[in-house]
């Protein structure tokens, strides 16, 4: 699987999302992606309880420890790639996290508009 280049959505190269959860669909703490990614785990958020709570809801748990699959369990303030298509589900719900532009790639665009990504941004980026 090679990954598709590494830029952001706001043209950049890529940053870093979080090493520690390890994330990324490369497990590489970046929100890489490549055509075997059919989720788009594109999006770098920042979650919170509430987002949590709602992918609980709709089937994907993120809370939960797993340890047979290596998986700590994420909690408020952790950040991770989420799949694009869940984001823009939750910011329809209105319980989107918010958002990492810098390290959210570009292939997100395919799925969520620049100006709802841009709604949730972190705050650091612009």
């Amino acid at each position: 699987m090679e990954p598709d280049d590494s830029i952001n959505v706001l043209g950049g190269a890529i940053a870093s999302c979080s090493a520690d959860p390890l994330t990324g669909f490369f497990r590489d703490a970046h929100c890489n992606t490549c055509a075997a990614d059919q989720g788009s785990h594109t999006v770098c958020a920042v979650m919170t309880d509430e987002f949590l709570a709602f992918s609980k809801y709709v089937g994907n748990d993120l809370s939960t420890p797993r340890p047979e699959f290596g998986f700590v369990g994420l909690k408020a303030g952790d950040r991770w790639c989420l799949c694009a298509a869940r984001f823009l589900q939750a910011h329809d719900e209105g319980c989107a996290p918010r958002v990492n532009l810098d390290a959210t790639h570009r292939r997100a665009l395919e799925i969520v508009p620049l100006g709802v990504l841009q709604t949730h941004a972190d705050g650091a980026e612009s």
